[in-house]
């Protein structure tokens, strides 16, 4: 288990943390280049359509293994394995899990409800895009630095 582990939160928070940085390094500009109504609509779908199981499941299941790992960088304490998985652990959790849930999410949830062609959503729009990338730039870089401590445990 102590093998597999860290292998799986590896690769969960490298997916995880791809999918950020897909965010962060093109899809949010495009979208920001779009008139405000089109970047409203393209997002509200966006936000529906990640919700579906296979996303859903590598975001979730790697929250699960990072907790995992978090207890288990408590065992054998003192290691160098351990510090690595504690680290990566509360990089996943605190970085990419709690960031999504305090910041990007109600974010999503406030522009859910706006009609696109709405002067609400064409005034909202640019301070969701400034706000939403901040925190996902957040997120990347917790997601990917908990895929490499997660390889440094591996490699311990």
């Amino acid at each position: 288990m102590l093998s597999t582990l860290p292998l799986l939160a590896c690769l969960g928070a490298a997916v995880v943390g791809g999918v950020f940085f897909a965010f962060s390094a093109f899809v949010m500009k495009a979208l920001a280049q779009l008139p405000a109504h089109q970047g409203v609509a393209a997002m509200q779908r966006i936000n529906l359509v990640v919700l579906k199981p296979l996303f859903m499941a590598i975001f979730i299941g790697t929250t699960v293994l990072s907790a995992i790992c978090v207890l288990a960088g408590f065992y054998p304490w003192g290691t160098a394995r351990s510090a690595w998985l504690l680290a990566s652990g509360l990089l996943f959790f605190l970085g990419a899990f709690v960031v999504t849930g305090a910041c990007n999410v109600p974010r999503n949830e406030k522009l859910r409800p706006m009609d696109p062609d709405s002067p609400q959503a064409a005034a909202y729009w640019p301070v969701y895009l400034r706000e939403w990338l901040r925190w996902n730039h957040v997120r990347t870089a917790a997601s990917l630095l908990s895929a490499a401590c997660a390889g440094m445990a591996l490699a311990h």
